[in-house]
């Protein structure tokens, strides 16, 4: 899960190397990120096969996988996600 820094929206998604998908992102190769500026990497969760990320990837985007990421984060966004 990506935060951005100057509007807070968090942006989903999956990949099978996260390395190489956050250097997309910073060189601007993705749409959501290009036009959202500067991010960071808050959260990750590593799977054992595509279709498992995927579904992850889904659950996370619902109003109650937000809940529970923000709930996993608390720390992180001080209590006031």
């Amino acid at each position: 899960m990506l935060r951005f820094r100057k509007n807070g929206k968090l942006y989903y998604g999956f990949t099978d190397n996260l390395k190489r998908r956050i250097r997309e992102h910073r060189l601007g190769n993705s749409n959501f990120t290009s036009k959202n500026g500067i991010f960071d990497l808050i959260f990750y969760e590593a799977y054992i096969n595509k279709a498992d990320a995927q579904l992850a990837e889904k659950y996370f985007k619902t109003g109650h996988g937000r809940e529970v990421l923000k709930d996993k984060l608390k720390n992180y966004f001080g209590g006031f996600a």
